[in-house]
């Protein structure tokens, strides 16, 4: 097993995933983020490279065809993915440790298919009714696009399944606890630490 982390991040639009992210990244800088290729236009303060790499439909669809995607999908009529070399660049970075990826349960599930050993957290909003009101708090999204996201929220927490963690989250600050004692748990893993332990029995033996 990898010591490198992969930890898929995942919820229903309005659980809060989008702040619990930048909280994880701001608390282990060896962790770096999975900027995903999307067609959808940027919205207000999001930057491209750092936020997403915004392509147009023919380009995504070109990627596709290459195979450069580890997963991607259509979420709300716009493609989203992550490339291949999004990857492997990280690991080749000095200090980097793992990857945090910000994907809905369809690309979970294909990462999972092609890197078994990947981590999946799912955060629940504490009821569908909060849910609603914090997506009619986004007083930019009409009332067209409140209801799509509800009921696509519904079909999302349908594959809970999928993940090996779920957080609840009602109170950020105790979620973000129960997020962060993920991280610590999965890099303490005997998979992801073995080495140092056979490290330790080499060098008594060769009386270091």
């Amino acid at each position: 097993m990898s010591d490198f982390l992969l930890l898929i991040l995942s919820s229903p639009s309005g659980a809060g995933k989008t702040t619990l992210t930048r909280m994880l990244l701001d608390t282990f800088p060896e962790l770096c983020f999975s900027v995903s290729h999307t067609t959808r236009s940027p919205r207000k303060n999001e930057l491209d490279g750092r936020d997403y790499h915004f392509v147009d439909r023919e380009h995504f669809e070109t990627l596709v065809h290459e195979g450069a995607f580890l997963e991607w999908a259509e979420v709300h009529g716009n493609l989203y993915g992550t490339s291949i070399a999004e990857i492997e660049r990280a690991r080749g970075r000095t200090g980097i440790h793992g990857m945090l990826f910000d994907i809905d349960y369809q690309g979970a599930r294909q990462i999972r298919a092609k890197a078994p050993e990947v981590v999946g957290v799912f955060i629940l909003p504490p009821s569908m009714g909060e849910l609603e009101k914090r997506l009619r708090g986004r007083a930019s999204e009409s009332e067209e696009v409140v209801q799509r996201r509800f009921r696509t929220a519904q079909t999302e927490i349908e594959h809970y399944a999928l993940f090996d963690y779920l957080i609840v989250n009602d109170k950020l600050e105790d979620a973000f606890k129960h997020l962060e004692g993920i991280v610590l748990a999965e890099r303490s893993r005997r998979g992801k630490r073995a080495h140092l332990a056979e490290t330790l029995l080499r060098g008594q033996k060769t009386g270091q």
